[in-house]
């Protein structure tokens, strides 16, 4: 399976993050699976890139010529995609992937989460979307959106979409 991961070029504090994005990327390629990302080395997204790397593993890498300096493209890949925007690199790991993870990053990673939960929303896709709440990183971001149903503004049938999970283990689960 082509799982791709919406996560940050960033390490985020301390080795929590690090370490769970290691942790998934062993599970990634012990189960078979592919990784599809935003191609950066560095941060969440170059651990999970780089532990699969070096156990084999299938990894595409997708990101606009404007920021593989910026975000320091990654140069060991299975398959590096050069596009020329944002909005193209969203449309290519979508048509690459089967499933969306989300993992904790940035502004960059919930436009992804949200974009293609909304494009799931219009009936653009049925492809599933799982974010991982390592750590309790997304508390708040749950909360919130808990808060727009309440409120009217999402539909529990639409924040359904997205399935909240805790551990990679249980990705796992899901995706096996």
């Amino acid at each position: 399976m082509r799982v791709c991961v919406f996560c940050g070029s960033s390490s985020g504090k301390g080795e929590t993050y690090l370490n769970y994005a290691k942790d998934l990327g062993e599970k990634l390629v012990g189960n078979g699976h592919y990784l599809v990302y935003g191609g950066a080395s560095i941060g969440v997204m170059g651990k999970i890139a780089d532990t699969m790397l070096a156990k084999d593993g299938h990894v595409i890498g997708v990101m606009p010529k404007s920021l593989i300096d910026w975000e320091v493209g990654h140069q060991g890949l299975t398959e590096f995609i050069e596009v020329d925007t944002m909005h193209t690199r969203k449309e290519r790991m979508y048509e690459l992937s089967d499933v969306f993870v989300t993992y904790p990053g940035g502004f960059g990673t919930l436009d992804e989460l949200f974009e293609i939960t909304t494009w799931a929303q219009l009936q653009y896709h049925k492809k599933p979307i799982y974010l991982v709440n390592v750590n309790g990183y997304f508390d708040h971001l749950i909360k919130h959106i808990e808060n727009s149903v309440a409120e009217g503004f999402i539909s529990k049938e639409h924040f359904e979409l997205i399935t909240i999970l805790n551990s990679n283990e249980e990705l796992m689960e899901r995706i096996n």
